[in-house]
């Protein structure tokens, strides 16, 4: 059951993430420890010739739809991620856990001016940010992107077998408000083949 969070619902979880996070959040590098190519126990980023279907996802304030995916076992996915919310929005594949670690790092960029409610100082994101803890460029996971406002973007990911799956938006505060949804493995059904 999708639930719409308002615009002041929203901004709220997003101030109170924001101040009670610490500056024990600002260490570490964004990967989180999940690293990149080769280094997801769920799959590996994927080309966009070996796609066996594509998926559209629209983001909204504060959910996804669809709110469930049915993946199969080496199954490669092209999402095509379209956000017609007015915030920015996140789609990140991982584990809970992951995205727990996740969450801290995009606190960390929020709080530095990285990320507003609303979109990414892209010249902040380019840079080198040990000065923040934080290694090299930030948000280059082959596993997430992020979408601003009225943009599509795609990724594309081959699966392997993994159980607690989750795709998510780690923009602080959406998470918390139930920006996140399911991802089953399984037998697809004959009609999302190929759509």
């Amino acid at each position: 059951m999708r639930t719409k969070i308002s615009k002041a619902l929203l901004a709220a979880a997003a101030t109170v993430a924001l101040s009670t996070s610490g500056t024990a959040l600002a260490a570490g590098a964004h990967d989180g420890g999940h690293g990149h190519a080769g280094a997801f126990a769920f799959g590996d980023p994927g080309k966009p010739s070996e796609a066996s279907r594509t998926i559209e996802i629209t983001m909204a304030d504060n959910y996804y739809e669809p709110e469930k995916l049915v993946i199969q076992a080496g199954e490669t996915i092209r999402f095509v991620v379209k956000n017609e919310g007015e915030f920015l929005h996140e789609f990140n594949l991982g584990t809970a856990a992951m995205h727990a670690e996740h969450q801290k790092e995009m606190m960390t960029m929020m709080e530095h001016g990285m990320l507003s409610a609303t979109g990414m100082n892209h010249e902040m994101m380019k840079m080198d940010h040990g000065s923040m803890g934080m290694s090299g460029h930030v948000h280059d996971d082959p596993n997430s992107i992020l979408v601003e406002p009225g943009k599509t973007q795609e990724i594309v990911w081959k699966f392997a077998a993994a159980t607690g799956l989750e795709f998510a938006c780690n923009v602080p505060g959406h998470y918390e408000a139930g920006m996140m949804g399911e991802i089953e493995f399984g037998k697809v059904p004959q009609t999302a083949k190929g759509s």
